[in-house]
């Protein structure tokens, strides 16, 4: 038996890298788009077409471009063509949240969620040079500068309707962090530093201001005022997108974020770093084995109670990028500890090596489990978290990559 690289090692990541896109490969649909992947790699029989979903992976195989495959540029065109083309709104502008494999949209709304991953996909494409990709971030910043970025917060909103006529009463955390990723990409992309302002502005907010109330919890649901609505699906804990309570691995992911914000601005607040410490520990505290077992838990309670225990791959992938981030931006070899040892509980736990990609979730024996979501739906997570230790702090992922930066 062939022995592999140290989990985390450069040799590994590679590997590991090259691993996941060849399983990514899987979800290219015959006409258009990406599907999401079951647990052995071939697209849901549902005969939906998520446009977060495809969005993420056209990030992906544009990474995959810059870092030296040929053949992902076909795929990340196959994507762009998918985002300019069915799922995108022609009637209303816009994007669909996901439509039928026919072109039929399957919900009567607009979601920022799948606008800012359309956003992250259109701004690493035009990095990676692919055609028609500049053109689709133009307008993809015009429809989240017009419709969901709020004026004077500067937050963005969360749901209009189809026809952009009625707004819903829902704030959420979630499509603003990921705005904070996309926005910071599309800086790089255009060269507009006003991107990265929004960028922190969205921090100030929900991290400087709320989280740190909080006790360093992450905050994910607010009402139109932007108040925490603090036992919001009480009744749903495991929702995949609005769970109760606070995310662990959103704490983490956000620690990452901040350190990346901190990094890009000559003029970086001083609160930056100190609380991107605040968030990753206060993660690891409320999530690190809080039931007695190994691995992150879901989610927790605002006294720091296990809400949900089943373990998320994108937590851990989220954990392992976060963890270099935080040692290279510290030099603190305490999270140079946390990344071998979380690394290596990838590779024993979620790594699948007969299927393919990770286990996208495992229960508290370690078993595959789909309580919140099923399948292996996308590799953006994971494929990041090959990537993250290897690359400087700023720029963006994509522009790390790209041949300019190597200059």
């Amino acid at each position: 038996m062939t022995q592999l690289p140290r989990p985390g090692s450069p040799a590994y990541l590679r590997a590991e890298g090259d691993r996941l896109l060849a399983f990514a490969r899987n979800a290219r649909l015959p006409d258009w788009g990406f599907g999401w992947l079951d647990s052995h790699g071939s697209p849901l029989v549902d005969d939906t077409v998520h446009t977060y979903v495809t969005a993420r992976m056209t990030h992906v195989f544009s990474l995959a471009v810059l870092r030296g495959h040929p053949w992902a540029a076909e795929y990340a065109d196959h994507g762009l063509a998918a985002l300019a083309g069915p799922l995108h709104d022609d009637r209303h502008d816009g994007w669909h949240t996901a439509t039928d494999r026919s072109g039929r949209p399957l919900a009567d709304e607009k979601v920022a969620y799948p606008h800012v991953f359309v956003l992250l996909a259109a701004a690493s494409a035009t990095i990676a040079g692919r055609p028609g990709a500049a053109e689709l971030l133009a307008h993809v910043l015009g429809i989240i500068e017009g419709r969901f970025r709020e004026p004077g917060s500067g937050l963005l909103r969360e749901r209009w309707d189809r026809t952009w006529s009625t707004l819903d009463g829902y704030r959420g955390g979630n499509s603003n962090m990921h705005a904070i990723e996309a926005l910071l990409a599309a800086s790089d992309a255009t060269g507009d530093q006003g991107l990265a302002d929004q960028a922190l502005q969205i921090a100030e907010f929900l991290v400087n201001s709320v989280a740190r109330r909080a006790d360093w919890r992450i905050v994910e649901h607010f009402d139109e005022d932007w108040s925490p609505k603090w036992r919001y699906h009480e009744d749903r804990p495991a929702d995949p997108f609005r769970p109760f309570g606070s995310t662990v691995g959103h704490g983490i992911e956000w620690s990452r974020l901040l350190v990346h914000l901190r990094t890009v601005r000559a003029d970086a607040p001083a609160w930056l770093l100190p609380a991107a410490r605040e968030l990753f520990e206060r993660a690891e505290r409320d999530g690190w084995m809080a039931d007695g077992h190994e691995g992150f838990v879901y989610t927790v309670d605002w006294t720091g109670a296990p809400v949900v225990t089943a373990r998320l791959h994108w937590v851990l992938a989220e954990a392992v990028g976060a963890a270099a981030v935080m040692h290279r931006a510290t030099g603190d070899p305490e999270y140079r500890l946390r990344y071998d040892q979380w690394w290596q509980w990838v590779e024993d736990h979620l790594v699948d090596r007969d299927a393919g990609s990770w286990h996208h979730e495992l229960d508290v024996a370690g078993h595959p489990a789909a309580t919140v979501k099923t399948g292996k739906a996308d590799v953006y997570h994971a494929f990041q978290a090959t990537l993250l230790p290897g690359l400087p702090l700023a720029p963006s992922l994509a522009a790390a990559l790209s041949p300019a930066h190597a200059q």
